[in-house]
């Protein structure tokens, strides 16, 4: 996509941090607004400041977990606008702790926003873009997380992983199909935003107690916030979207200088392969 003004732009979690980031810079350029959250207060106070600021934006309360709210949310945007060019899958859910002491609740509640949010909007929105034809993108909130592993963060690798490899095949597929849609996958590291406040979005059926026990969970908690709140401003990153979407870049990195980490992960994959090159070279001499 070149030109923004006049188009539509979907952006789940966008009632604060990096969704409301996202949302701001677009309205700079002219594209009406569809902000979606599940948090009603928050929403209407995004879609309030939008609009004092001039900006068309509209606000639906959003389970992106269930697909009949995504569908509900598509149904409204095309009432509202008659078409969408930008779908931002940026709702996200934090969850820490080892993985065996993680709750299935907690699984459960991570799956079902940070991977079937995703999933639930390419499979809604998708066909719409398609049908009309004309240029859109499609932006996947992954994280650093979905590049690396490490020890404590097995839930969100998770879901930020399956963000990743969906991504990736969305991109291939829709090149395939000729299609003007272009895919970013976003992969910020540490950004400020609520992301350290998420189980307040628990749904009641989901709530169960980890058994990681107090004095871990709280340090885990307290980790979190400290680098959530250390973050680089979102606003940053909205702009880094924006740029993306512009050039159709498939890879959002928000700290390059993060990528020899990911890069020695590549690199132990490479020696395994090879290791097991000699020893069948060795078997067969």
């Amino acid at each position: 996509m070149k030109e923004f003004k006049g188009t539509v732009a979907v952006v789940t979690g966008g009632a604060s941090g990096i969704g409301l980031a996202m949302a701001q810079r677009f309205a700079l350029e002219g594209v009406r607004l569809v902000l979606a959250d599940i948090e009603q207060e928050a929403l209407d106070a995004a879609v309030k400041g939008l609009q004092a600021e001039g900006h068309e934006a509209i606000g639906v309360v959003t389970d992106v977990s269930d697909l009949a709210s995504v569908q509900a949310l598509k149904e409204r945007t095309l009432e509202a606008y008659g078409k969408v060019n930008i779908l931002c899958n940026n709702a996200g859910v934090q969850v820490a702790g080892p993985s065996w002491q993680i709750s299935i609740g907690q699984w459960q509640w991570i799956l079902g926003v940070n991977l079937w949010g995703a999933i639930h909007g390419i499979h809604v929105f998708v066909p719409q873009m398609l049908e009309q034809g004309d240029a859109c993108h499609i932006v996947n909130t992954s994280s650093m997380s979905g590049l690396v592993s490490v020890p404590m963060m097995s839930a969100y690798q998770v879901t930020k992983h399956g963000v990743v490899t969906l991504s990736e095949s969305l991109s291939q597929e829709l090149a395939q199909q000729k299609a003007s849609i272009g895919v970013s996958v976003l992969c910020p590291y540490f950004v400020q935003s609520k992301l350290h406040e998420a189980e307040r979005n628990r749904p009641q059926h989901l709530q169960d107690a980890s058994n990681m026990g107090g004095q871990l969970e709280q340090a885990i908690k307290h980790s979190v916030k400290q680098l959530v709140t250390g973050g680089i401003p979102a606003a940053d990153v909205g702009e880094q979207v924006l740029e993306a979407i512009r050039d159709d870049q498939l890879y959002i990195l928000t700290h390059p200088e993060i990528v020899p980490v990911f890069g020695k992960r590549a690199e132990r994959i490479v020696e395994a392969a090879q290791a097991t090159e000699a020893k069948r070279a060795a078997k067969g001499a």
